[in-house]
């Protein structure tokens, strides 16, 4: 029981990694162009199966296709916020959501257009890698593509922290993130760092995608699913955090690991347990802070319960006491 126990938690934690490099684009577009991209899955599911046509039609190394396959999703995510999200932005919170939609609608049915409905994975084209382990004393299996994916999501997460700290680019990005209209004062052009944001998030997305074929398989109609896990991943690490999405991911992949113990349909409930759990969680924080503090959140009355339940318990509690003393002592 220890070792199965052990066993999932190891297997938890490197599913986190997966979902850390899928949600940090969702968590970089929610902090930095303030929306949420709906169509964040399509998009993993395109960069997954671009690299599946160009390894199995064309006959490229998989590292190859994804050196190419990568640059040209950057170049969709810059072109698709250009044409579509700068406008969209002018007319409201609603409108992106709403186009975000309807984009990932007609990437899923374009997909299945071309590619058709059937099920692709990158595990025949990664050879061992797919099925190669480690393994440990007693009886634990260690994965080399979850622990290499894992590694990928630190160096990742890591990476672009510091090109967020560090470079002009990535600064640019962050003074947009806090104050758009400071930022153009500034001389920083706001609609060029959202674009560079986009890029950035849909690259990370077709880089999880690649890893999701190479761990599983994927369909055009694979990117809702995906969409949750991130958004679940973001929401538990905290919004617009791109180490509490490393976290949040790892929580997630936990959660659904050590549910997996339970049965195959506790797996990805637990998830979504947590997820609920959490979220609720951050809803009455926010909302007590603005109240005044947790105490001061609480109705009055349950401190009125709260002090008669107390009072009662304690004089049950020492009337048992004397009746037990003065037994003892007509005893004696």
């Amino acid at each position: 029981m220890f070792e199965a126990l052990l066993s999932a938690i190891i297997q938890g934690v490197l599913l986190g990694g997966y979902y850390a490099i899928l949600a940090a684009g969702l968590s970089l577009m929610v902090g930095v162009v303030r929306f949420i991209n709906l169509a964040h899955g399509d998009m993993a599911v395109l960069g997954a199966l671009i690299t599946i046509t160009l390894t199995g039609s064309l006959g490229v190394p998989v590292f190859l296709a994804i050196v190419i396959m990568l640059p040209c999703m950057a170049a969709l995510g810059w072109g698709m916020h250009a044409m579509l999200f700068d406008r969209a932005m002018k007319g409201g919170f609603l409108l992106p959501i709403l186009v975000t939609i309807g984009l990932g609608a007609a990437m899923q049915n374009g997909m299945f257009g071309l590619w058709g409905s059937n099920t692709r994975s990158l595990g025949a084209d990664i050879g061992s890698l797919s099925w190669a382990s480690w393994f440990l004393p007693g009886g634990i299996i260690l994965g080399k593509l979850p622990v290499i994916i894992f590694v990928t999501a630190v160096l990742v997460i890591g990476a672009l922290h510091v090109m967020l700290r560090q470079t002009k680019l990535g600064r640019a990005i962050r003074a947009t993130a806090s104050d758009p209209e400071a930022a153009e004062m500034c001389g920083i052009d706001a609609r060029q760092a959202h674009r560079a944001a986009s890029a950035i998030a849909v690259t990370l997305a077709a880089l999880a995608g690649v890893f999701l074929a190479m761990r599983g398989q994927v369909t055009p109609y694979s990117g809702p699913a995906q969409l949750i896990f991130a958004f679940e991943a973001v929401v538990i690490g905290g919004l617009g955090s791109l180490w509490g999405t490393l976290i949040g991911g790892i929580i997630l992949g936990l959660s659904q690991s050590l549910g997996g113990l339970i049965s195959a349909q506790a797996s990805l409930l637990t998830g979504h347990f947590v997820f609920i759990g959490v979220l609720i969680w951050r809803i009455y924080k926010n909302w007590a802070v603005s109240h005044g503090g947790f105490h001061a959140s609480l109705p009055s009355k349950f401190f009125k319960d709260l002090h008669v339940t107390v009072n009662k318990v304690v004089k049950k509690v020492v009337t048992k006491a004397v009746a037990k003393a003065v037994t003892k002592k007509e005893k004696a």
